[in-house]
């Protein structure tokens, strides 16, 4: 993990154990930041004492996978892992059934190696705030979006979920086992920035979406928490959940 990732892991801890402020105006500063800038001994003196704990936990291992589980498009087994925690874990977090999940391709930041995950590892996958949310979506505006990402050349779905690129669209379109009607109302599990509009999933921005401040990085420790405790490894398969037709 990188120091600058450690940093604000320190900085929350510091921040969430004393008071709450609530701020009335913002104004922002640019900074360079290189090598050549010097360390603020005062600062590091003032982490030192939580660095070790911090350490500690982040190698706390979590799971462990028997492949290099690597970032691909259109299809990878990672994403296709991280799409079904994405579907899974909020069909668990909002007690309800939920039709697909997905994982945008660019908030996958990291990969995962063979061998013990840590909570580490997690953090560096996924070290953005984003959480999971639901939103209710006609099928003709799920086929929008699908399109939409069809033409990012591909995104994670989740398992019994699918489609073909050809041309920069989606066709054969499968949504929990069956093809998608554009008159159905399903259940989507997203992050909450790609369902407000985010990496131009403008069509989303419009539909309430549920929120329960369940962070995406704590679904995907939960659900190897869960895969671990039934003695399983992290690890998928290919399954032409998204792939590119022949032309």
């Amino acid at each position: 993990m990188n120091r600058n990732t450690l940093l604000y892991i320190f900085l929350f801890f510091l921040v969430s154990c004393t008071t709450t402020y609530q701020p009335k105006s913002m104004n922002y500063q640019g900074y360079s930041v290189s090598p050549k800038i010097k360390s603020d001994t005062a600062l590091t003196n003032l982490l030192q004492p939580y660095s070790g704990e911090v350490q500690r936990m982040m190698q706390k291992v979590i799971g462990f996978t028997n492949s290099n589980m690597y970032r691909r498009q259109p299809e990878s087994i990672l994403g296709n892992f991280m799409a079904d925690c994405m579907q899974q874990m909020a069909a668990v977090k909002f007690g309800k059934p939920v039709d697909v999940g997905f994982m945008n391709n660019g908030g996958i930041r990291a990969e995962l190696q063979k061998g013990n995950i840590t909570l580490g590892n997690i953090y560096e996958l996924m070290p953005f705030d984003n959480m999971v949310v639901i939103q209710e979506l006609k099928g003709d505006v799920l086929e929008q979006f699908i399109h939409h990402i069809a033409a990012d050349r591909g995104w994670p779905i989740s398992k019994g979920s699918s489609y073909v690129i050809r041309s920069g669209k989606a066709e054969q379109i499968i949504i929990n086992g069956k093809p998608l009607n554009r008159d159905a109302t399903y259940v989507v599990a997203n992050s909450d920035y790609i369902a407000a509009g985010g990496s131009n999933a403008s069509m989303l921005k419009a539909i309430p979406a549920e929120n329960k401040g369940y962070l995406m990085r704590d679904a995907l420790v939960e659900y190897i928490g869960l895969m671990t405790r039934q003695g399983k490894p992290v690890d998928g398969q290919l399954e032409n959940r998204a792939s590119i037709a022949n032309e």
